[in-house]
């Protein structure tokens, strides 16, 4: 190996290892900066820890149904029915035809025949298996009744099986309600 070649040869390997010292020299900057950083905004923004973690969730194991009326949520059903048609409760009722069959003597799907479902006991269709929330209920589908159901069913009876959200806007429950009521063997005189 000749001279000039060695000398080259060093003064690569000392280049490459300033190279190296750069590159480390960079990475510990960058990373005493980000703790650093981290510290300081600890300092600055400092936010208060709560005194408990997490959050409380409360949960009713007795197994009891509930109505969400009360005297001062009363709605005025007849105000109520006179905003709706027969008509577009056809129209709104096809979000309920996937589970539910509206034709005299139709048969259940995943949800119960709705023929005559007006004023008859809330979970009363011989043939199909109600949650135990909806066959313990007590009560029939008055005016008052499917209107809160239909609003929200999962609030309205609590733990019942339908996983349908409800019909926010007055206007399709009061023309589902009135639909309901026209298809029975007898519909009931408006109130």
């Amino acid at each position: 190996m000749n001279l000039s070649c060695y000398t080259c040869f060093l003064k690569t390997i000392k280049m490459d290892s300033f190279e190296i010292n750069k590159i480390i020299a960079a990475v510990l900057v960058t990373v005493l900066l980000v703790l650093g950083i981290g510290k300081i905004s600890d300092v600055i923004f400092h936010v208060e820890q709560p005194s408990v973690a997490g959050y409380k969730v409360e949960i009713d194991l007795s197994g009891e149904t509930t109505s969400q009326a009360s005297a001062g949520t009363e709605t005025d059903i007849a105000a109520l029915l006179a905003m709706g048609s027969v008509e577009d409760g056809e129209k709104v009722f096809k979000k309920c035809a996937a589970c539910h069959s509206i034709k005299a003597g139709g048969r259940n799907n995943i949800g119960p025949k709705l023929w005559n479902v007006m004023f008859r006991p809330v979970g009363s269709v011989a043939d199909y298996k109600y949650s135990k929330a909806l066959s313990s209920y007590g009560k029939e589908w008055s005016w008052e009744e499917m209107n809160g159901f239909l609003l929200k069913p999962a609030k309205w009876i609590k733990g019942n099986k339908m996983g349908f959200a409800g019909l926010k806007k007055d206007e399709d429950r009061a023309s589902v309600m009135l639909y309901l009521n026209k298809n029975s063997d007898s519909p009931k005189p408006l109130p």
